[in-house]
């Protein structure tokens, strides 16, 4: 698939108003969990509402290189079957290219007593410490120790425990879930994340028989059980792409439809659109968005849930060089999430950095067609919204990172209007 073409390219011209309609796919990060989730039982699962992404299908690479049988059944329906594992540990070269990857070790610890693998990859956009998933191992009884270029983990059977993560990782969090399904007794995960993805991940473990509670809050519970069994279960839509669309509309003062997105999931960045002079109206699964003449300034954070999405930040602050004053944009989840910053000034933008994690807009500032380069996921996004609005031609390399997150977005952006083309 494209996601695969590592010398890709997106060329855009801006200018035009974006109108009608867009379908929202499942959530990239959902999947993740899920398909590490499968690995907990030799029964088959089936996963719906699946993307046809690239970090999907590396994940399958991942759960393949353990014996796992990964395959599409249907288009957006992944079935998997890990009736026969050969290893407990992923091969490094594969782990090192995808963050979610590293979800293998608590499925793998409470399914075959071990697990090994080597710290997670995925985009270059600050430190991701494992510290949460480590030591909630071994509260839970498991022997952790480094051997080479790999963590390791191992128990006879895990004992319920009371676990305070220094941090609400979602990560961590999911992984410590899977750990904890089957350990004997109760387990309490006290700052626990509270995302849509790790409630998601939840619902997924009770539909196989695990008993949780507290999803969505910081506080899980988890009463471990005898015996898990496969099941069907239906991803939840990608909050982080319908904010990519909504604010799409938004900064090409145009009106956009968000269709099957999970308005519960967006709170935080539906008030800062409306902050920002946007229109937004909200009804069952649709997002309304109509563009203004006039955008404000607004200050955003990027927060745990319910907070503004980091992964939304990037996108937020291209909205906001079009916004009249000064905005401020603070990231509170990664220390080096800023370095889109230096592509967008090749567009023009008037943005100061003050250190790894504010940056301050001035704005509004006409943006122009440059060459640039997509450094991450949602980096890549960014500067497509950049370019949506900028006078003349840009052109986006490396855009195999937005193929990681986001089905086809050329074609459902040209679906709205927008002249981009792959090449």
């Amino acid at each position: 698939m494209s996601a695969q073409d590592k010398h890709g390219a997106f060329r855009i011209e801006g200018g035009r108003r974006l109108a009608g309609a867009v379908d929202i796919g499942g959530s990239k990060n959902a999947t993740l969990g899920a398909m590490a989730a499968a690995l907990l039982v030799p029964d088959e699962s089936i996963l719906e509402n699946v993307p046809d992404i690239g970090d999907v299908e590396h994940m399958a690479r991942v759960l393949r290189s353990l014996g796992a049988a990964v395959e599409w059944a249907a288009p957006h329906t992944l079935r998997i079957s890990a009736a026969d594992l050969r290893g407990s540990s992923p091969p490094s070269d594969l782990v090192g290219n995808l963050r979610g990857s590293f979800l293998v070790m608590g499925a793998l610890l409470t399914r075959l007593g071990e697990a090994a693998c080597a710290p997670p990859g995925g985009d270059v956009i600050g430190q991701r410490p494992i510290d949460v998933h480590l030591a909630g191992f071994a509260a839970l009884g498991a022997r952790v120790q480094r051997e080479e270029d790999k963590f390791v983990a191992s128990a006879e059977r895990l004992t319920g425990a009371a676990i305070f993560a220094d941090y609400p990782s979602v990560l961590g969090t999911q992984n410590l879930m899977m750990a904890a399904v089957k350990a004997r007794g109760r387990t309490t995960i006290v700052n626990a994340a509270a995302e849509p993805e790790v409630q998601s991940l939840a619902a997924m473990l009770q539909a196989m028989g695990a008993r949780i509670t507290g999803a969505g809050t910081h506080t899980l519970e988890i009463d471990g059980v005898d015996e898990l069994h496969g099941t069907r279960y239906a991803i939840i839509p990608d909050r982080l792409e319908a904010g990519t669309y909504a604010i799409a509309g938004a900064i090409t003062r145009g009106e956009v439809e968000v269709r099957g997105a999970c308005v519960e999931h967006l709170p935080s960045l539906i008030a800062k659109l409306r902050e920002a002079g946007v229109s937004v109206d909200t009804g069952g699964d649709c997002i309304r968005v109509r563009g203004t003449d006039e955008l404000r300034a607004v200050t955003i954070q990027a927060l745990p849930y319910p907070g503004l999405a980091t992964d939304l930040q990037a996108l937020m602050a291209v909205l906001l060089t079009q916004a009249r004053g000064v905005s401020y944009v603070h990231e509170r989840v990664f220390d080096n999430r800023l370095l889109y910053v230096g592509e967008l000034r090749k567009m023009g933008a008037e943005v100061v950095t003050t250190g790894t994690t504010t940056a301050i807009i001035s704005g509004p500032t006409p943006l122009l067609g440059a060459r640039v380069r997509a450094l991450d996921v949602r980096a890549g996004a960014a500067l497509i919204l950049a370019a949506l609005v900028a006078r003349g031609r840009t052109e986006i390399t490396d855009i195999y990172h937005v193929d990681r997150g986001y089905e086809g977005i050329d074609q459902k952006l040209r679906s709205l209007g927008a002249s981009i083309e792959r090449v």
